[in-house]
């Protein structure tokens, strides 16, 4: 980097050499001294139809470049003016041009992650997109619905991408729109799907069904262990062509209509008929209720073996299984109608216990 700003020092120097050794000096001075010694930091943005030249003196306002001048002209040399670049960048004041130059004519814009966590639905993820001033829900769900778009990217025919939008954690630029972040979502899950097929029992079941069971593991699912359990129940049931009877379908039918997750569901819900209600329908729902993880999509394959046909929560993330309805109703009475069995109990005994030390 030095060679290359001291060739171009004396170059400058050379064709400024007729106007003045004065002026020759202060572009060479320009060349190796930055405009401050304290590094300060300051996020620049590159917008669409800049001129180099208003970009030159902008940079020299801001303190990030001594002289807007002298920076033109060093940029005409190395013929980097035609390659300014859109994008935020972050500059300091500590910089030699040389570095300025490289980082705006780089394209490399400031990235922020986007998390997405497993289990979140289309509706709770464009909310997310849009809280986090990435874009508007409005446009992320317009993207998700939209059949071309999804065919594009699946190579079938499904009304949504929900179950298909892999949860994890993205990195975008300002300029990164919700196509592109969606069609990375997708390439993902296509990606980690392939994965686990490979490793998986496969069950001559399409990929829309896996998918679907996985969203409904993934969402019923605390305690990581218990999640082939889960499978395992679901399969049973529908062997046995029974009601999935599942709380966090009827969450998604409702939101089908309201366009939002509400988590609190009343008796009424459960008998109201949707279509993805699994307390009134049989087999699996029309489609994934959520984005499940790799895990999920792993246990929808390959289910534990048991006889287990109901499961109730304990209050604290996990569950107790029950092969037959007597099993079951016992277990409700015990940890849902008993009112001092739910006392001080939560999901979040499970991240405490996350956070606890394993005993060696």
């Amino acid at each position: 980097m030095k060679k290359t700003i001291l060739v171009f020092s004396l170059a400058i120097v050379a064709l400024l050499i007729a106007v003045g050794g004065g002026l020759a000096y202060v572009s060479y001075n320009f060349l190796n001294t930055p405009p401050s010694t304290t590094a300060s930091d300051v996020v620049y943005e590159v917008t669409p139809g800049s001129g180099f030249n208003t970009i030159a003196n902008d940079l020299e306002r801001k303190g990030i470049v001594r002289n807007g001048f002298f920076f033109s002209v060093y940029a005409r040399f190395k013929g980097d003016r035609s390659k300014l670049k859109v994008g935020e960048y972050l500059l300091r004041t500590d910089m030699l041009p040389a570095e300025v130059l490289a980082t705006i004519t780089s394209g490399k814009s400031i990235a922020r992650s986007f998390t997405v966590s497993e289990g979140l639905s289309i509706y709770e993820i464009a909310d997310l997109y849009e809280k986090q001033g990435f874009g508007t829900a409005t446009e992320f769900l317009g993207l998700v619905r939209d059949p071309a778009f999804v065919k594009s990217l699946l190579g079938e025919n499904q009304e949504t991408l929900e179950g298909y939008l892999f949860p994890e954690t993205y990195m975008l630029t300002k300029y990164t729109d919700a196509r592109a972040l969606i069609t990375n979502m997708v390439k993902r899950f296509l990606y980690v799907y392939e994965e686990v097929l490979a490793q998986a029992t496969v069950m001559g079941w399409k990929r829309h069904q896996v998918v679907t069971l996985a969203s409904i593991i993934e969402k019923e699912t605390g305690a990581p262990e218990e999640r082939s359990l889960i499978s395992s129940v679901f399969h049973n049931r529908l062997m046995k062509k029974m009601r999935l009877q599942t709380d966090p379908t009827v969450i998604y039918g409702k939101a089908e209509r309201t366009g939002k997750i509400e988590i609190n569901i009343t008796r009424a819900d459960l008998t109201t008929p949707t279509r993805y209600n699994t307390y009134v329908i049989y087999g699996l729902p029309p489609g994934p209720i959520a984005n499940p993880g790799r895990e999920a999509l792993l246990a929808a394959l390959r289910p534990e073996t048991s006889d287990y046909l109901f499961f109730v929560s304990q209050n604290d993330g996990t569950h107790v299984f029950s092969s037959d309805y007597k099993g079951h109703s016992a277990a409700v009475q015990k940890f849902q109608l008993d009112r001092k069995a739910r006392e001080g109990k939560s999901w979040r005994d499970l991240k405490k216990r996350e956070l606890t030390p394993a005993k060696n």
